[in-house]
């Protein structure tokens, strides 16, 4: 009876591991100038969910490196849709990530686009800043809003009783 509930639980948490892995997808990026050596370093990008849902809240994390110490920055943002500049924002560095950086960081912003957002394909530039605003990073990737209706095809969470 224990054993037949625990394979039970344990299948039922390996379900929702792998439905949960779907909704967030790792986004190749680039480089804004390939040839630029940057002080720092990204080596991923996660969005969740993946495609973004109009109306819920999406999380951008950023994994990178530097062998610096980052105590001041400010992060620049810039979102096209199509071709078309439809959003700039600024953040200050240490909102995103525990600071002074140094060796391998995580930054990672959250928001929440309005139900009115256009779906399709977009493409985010983000620009890291230092205290005397020298470029430290630039990189570039795509996302995806979805088509789907909010609520509607949502990631399923796992509540545990």
């Amino acid at each position: 009876m224990a054993s037949s509930r625990r394979l039970r639980d344990l299948l039922l948490l390996a379900a929702a591991l792998m439905l949960s892995a779907s909704c967030a997808a790792a986004a190749d990026f680039h480089y804004c100038n390939k040839g630029r050596h940057y002080p720092v370093k990204v080596s991923g990008v996660e969005i969740v969910p993946d495609p973004v849902v109009r109306g819920q809240l999406a999380t951008f994390k950023i994994s990178a490196s530097t062998d610096k110490s980052i105590a001041k920055g400010k992060l620049v943002v810039d979102v096209t849709y199509f071709i078309f500049h439809v959003h700039t924002e600024t953040h200050d560095f240490c909102s995103g990530t525990h600071c002074p950086a140094t060796g391998e960081f995580v930054l990672a912003s959250e928001q929440t686009l309005p139900s009115f957002t256009p779906p399709g394909s977009y493409t985010l530039q983000m620009k890291l800043l230092g205290e005397k605003n020298e470029e430290l990073t630039c990189i570039s990737f795509g996302f995806s809003i979805g088509f789907v209706v909010p609520d509607a095809f949502s990631c399923p969470r796992l509540y545990v009783f």
